[in-house]
């Protein structure tokens, strides 16, 4: 048995063409590897350990994956994408082709109702920040510390900044508190599903208000992206950031491979 593994790019529609392909991660070459039910994974032959090495070579890396996931999006419009650095091994006696074409068997039903769901669909990415200092200027508090601050000591003025700071951030935390709800329901009524991004940060000296992955279909990216202008201008201090659209990253919801040895 050889002790080659296959590098999972994405699960695919089975009627996406070689030619489509293109190249990998590296340069590799890319093949499929089909299922019953219409569905396929695209992969690369792989004998290395997990990916590693420098953060430039990483980043590389990741756009390289990326830009395999996104061609075969763009040839079928339907794609489960896989995260960076999943590699099935061989074991059990069996190659890394035969364990990966049996999870693909077993979970293809569940993988083409997926695929189908999902067809003509995209992610966005939306953070909605709010200035800690907008939403400070409406407490009497605060205005009453920055008139405080004027012929203080330097020593005291700085002791008057942190509370004045900490104020700031408490208002702008209450504020988007409040403004998150609003937000995330007139998201909602324009897309097929909202995931919430843990991973954000907000730009410095602001708090975060919402941030997260939108599923939506094409033709509702317009709208989308009118409703977020309209958000900015109606508070002050709000910041939009809209980015995509992508191929649906966020919502893949690939089936747990229990048999198969994925390595992260």
């Amino acid at each position: 048995m050889t002790d080659e593994g296959l590098y999972v790019y994405a699960v695919v529609p089975s009627r996406l063409s070689q030619a489509d392909l293109g190249r990998g991660i590296d340069g590799a070459p890319l093949e499929l590897v089909s299922a019953r039910e219409g569905v396929a994974a695209v992969v690369h032959r792989h004998r290395e350990p997990p990916y590693s090495g420098s953060d430039e070579a990483a980043e590389r890396r990741v756009l390289e994956h990326g830009d395999v996931v996104e061609r075969c999006w763009a040839a079928t419009r339907a794609v489960l994408p896989m995260g960076f650095n999943v590699i099935v091994s061989p074991g059990d006696g069996a190659s890394a082709e035969d364990r990966l074409g049996a999870w693909l068997d077993r979970s293809a039903p569940a993988l083409a109702r997926r695929l189908e769901a999902l067809h003509g669909l995209v992610e966005l990415r939306v953070e909605i920040s709010l200035r800690e200092d907008a939403a400070g200027a409406g407490s009497e508090e605060v205005r009453e510390l920055e008139e405080g601050l004027r012929g203080r000591p330097a020593g005291v003025q700085r002791l008057l900044r942190k509370r004045l700071e900490s104020l700031r951030r408490a208002s702008a935390e209450e504020a988007a508190d409040r403004l998150y709800p609003e937000y995330r329901r007139r998201l909602a009524r324009l897309s097929r599903d909202l995931a919430e991004n843990v991973r954000g940060h907000p730009p410095e000296g602001c708090v975060t208000v919402l941030n997260v992955a939108v599923l939506a279909g094409e033709e509702d990216v317009p709208r989308l992206g009118a409703e977020l202008g309209d958000i900015e201008a109606e508070e002050p201090g709000i910041s939009v950031t809209f980015l995509g659209p992508w191929p649906p990253f966020s919502f893949a919801d690939v089936p747990d491979v229990p048999s198969v040895e994925w390595t992260a």
